[in-house]
């Protein structure tokens, strides 16, 4: 016998619209406008960094972080940036905290 799927009348008010993402810092899922993407790169002598994406339009593999300080120092001591980007190697993730630090003190 199958059993059916009651959908309730209303959908949840607080359910997020459009994508959805996971924080790498804090494991919570938001909509995917609320998250700084974040990917692979290098700084200018080729070691490998962590490099904000705020425009979500880089190629390669991305990973999503609520852009505030306590999710940030969350994915630091976690390691999180080198296991959702797939990075063995030692990955800075200094630019995502500076640019964190310039956009945390603009109105």
């Amino acid at each position: 016998m199958a059993r059916e799927h009651i959908l309730p009348a209303c959908p949840e008010p607080s359910a997020p619209t459009g994508p959805v993402r996971t924080c790498v810092g804090c494991r919570k899922r938001a909509a995917k406008s609320e998250l700084l993407r974040v990917t692979a790169g290098s700084d200018a002598h080729g070691q490998p960094v962590v490099v904000p994406d705020p425009t979500a339009t880089a190629p390669g593999r991305g990973a999503h972080l609520h852009p505030t300080a306590e999710c940030f120092e969350l994915a630091v001591r976690r390691k999180a940036f080198g296991r959702a980007l797939r990075v063995t190697t030692g990955l800075s993730s200094a630019p995502v905290g500076e640019y964190l630090d310039s956009h945390e003190h603009q109105p």
